[in-house]
């Protein structure tokens, strides 16, 4: 399957380990999906990561490094106004753009969507069968 990843869940998985963010990413590193991701989702996660987590430099390009290495660069193309969010509108637009199966998210707007275009949009729960224990 054709997965996008809302930047919450990377936050999660870099910041919570074992969670389930973390082992959502690990799906994607075995190879059961393949991530998809932006330019514009990049910046924003090491935007986030800067501000709210101190990250140095040094640190902010070893995950640009890896999640350049573990997902599937996408340009978006046409601008999407459907969210209040507007970085979550971009991360619609790198789903459509992808042809992604679903987004996984735990952005509570994103998620009453429910889908857009034919893309599920789920929880990191439901993405990951439902399982139990940890945090997200």
């Amino acid at each position: 399957m054709r997965v996008v990843f809302d930047t919450n869940i990377f936050i999660s998985a870099l910041a919570i380990p074992g969670s389930l963010a973390g082992k959502a990413v690990l799906k994607i590193i075995e190879g059961e999906d393949t991530l998809l991701t932006s330019r514009v989702l990049l910046d924003e996660l090491l935007s986030t990561l800067a501000r709210k987590f101190s990250h140095d430099a040094e640190q902010l390009s070893r995950v640009a490094v890896n999640i350049s290495e573990l997902a599937e660069m996408v340009r978006a193309g046409k601008r999407i106004n459907v969210l209040k969010d507007d970085p979550d509108n971009r991360v619609l637009e790198c789903a459509v753009a992808g042809k992604a199966d679903m987004i996984i998210t735990g952005d509570k707007e994103m998620l009453g969507l429910k889908g857009y275009k034919g893309i599920k949009v789920i929880s990191l729960r439901d993405y990951l069968g439902g399982e139990e224990g940890g945090q997200a």
